[in-house]
């Protein structure tokens, strides 16, 4: 093929690709991610101070004390009445046992400093009878749990987490040499670690206890954001290819990112949909702990569009665009 074919063909394939979607300035905007993200940092750093972070008793160690009862009773009255008892914070989830036959129970989960003596069980038992004189209820056992198995946990999902960092930076620097590929899979962990963050402070602002959910929607969400990432960095190399050689960075994620945005949200779309769906089932069931898995699994998938879209790209470009200017200056 002559060199004109070649440009004409590339004069081609580049009308074509202008034609196919309307440019939008993503880049032109990335102030504005970064403060948005900036803030919602800050915002997740002041619920930690402000509200605390609730860390459940397969982590930290605890004491786990069941009830059988008839009738009806209030979660969160018995969980006050505990609170004043034990001196400490109460957890308490109701279920049902079938030893035998089916039983109502609530479960009560707590730490403390002091051992949960016979006399404190004795007394929290007469609190509970004298406030629910009609409910019958009655305890079946109290267990210590030690926090050793789930720190185990806790550091087993951790290392996971941070192998599969290495690997996706590994990874994306292979895939992508043609675009920097270094860089681009640092800026990729960075966009993860953003939406890590959002994910912690759901569960800080809703009060869910860091729990083997928690590691759960993390493991998930990993895997779920730096998807769509590798998407836009695969359009990027694509288009690298098809335009001229001249065109600025910028311009080539502006196009890059116009052509993935719809096939991005759609997809976000159908699974946040699924998920809304899985939370307001569970919300009408009272099903709390598939609550505590839903609604930061749907927030961290909205924080995985956004950052694959907003984030890693205009991070990585922001810093090529750097690096190059500075040795132009050279």
């Amino acid at each position: 093929m002559s060199k004109n074919n070649k440009n004409s063909t590339g004069k081609t394939n580049v009308q074509s690709i202008l034609e196919q979607v309307k440019v939008r300035d993503f880049y032109g905007n990335r102030k504005i991610f970064f403060v948005l993200s900036a803030v919602l940092m800050v915002v997740v750093l002041l619920c930690c101070f402000i509200r605390g972070v609730a860390v459940s008793i397969e982590f930290k160690g605890g004491t786990l004390a069941t009830y059988s009862y008839s009738g009806s009773i209030s979660e969160s009255e018995l969980s006050s009445l505990a609170k004043d008892v034990l001196g400490t914070q109460v957890k308490v989830q109701t279920g049902e046992t079938f030893t035998g036959e089916k039983q109502t129970t609530f479960t009560l989960s707590f730490s403390m400093d002091q051992p949960f003596s016979a006399e404190l069980q004795d007394e929290l038992l007469s609190k509970m009878q004298e406030k629910y004189p009609d409910a019958a209820i009655a305890a079946l056992e109290s267990n210590d749990v030690a926090a050793k198995a789930g720190k185990l946990f806790l550091a087993k999902c951790s290392v996971a987490a941070v192998f599969a960092s290495v690997i996706l930076i590994l990874y994306i620097a292979w895939r992508f040499k043609r675009i920097s590929g270094w860089s681009a899979g640092i800026f990729a962990v960075v966009a993860l670690l953003h939406d890590l963050m959002i994910v912690f402070g759901t569960f800080v602002l809703c009060g869910f206890e860091i729990d083997s959910n928690f590691m759960a929607v993390i493991l998930t969400i990993l895997g779920y954001s730096v998807n769509d990432t590798i998407v836009i960095y695969d359009r990027i190399r694509e288009n690298q290819g098809m335009l001229p050689e001249n065109t600025a960075l910028p311009k080539l994620v502006n196009i890059s990112l116009s052509q993935t945005m719809r096939r991005t949200v759609r997809t976000s779309i159908t699974t946040i949909t699924a998920m809304l769906i899985v939370t307001i089932l569970a919300l009408v069931n009272n099903v709390d702990s598939i609550l505590r898995f839903s609604i930061p699994m749907t927030i961290g998938m909205i924080s995985g569009c956004y950052s694959s879209l907003c984030l890693a790209p205009m991070l990585w470009t922001a810093w090529k665009t750097r690096e190059k200017a500075g040795k132009s200056e050279e």
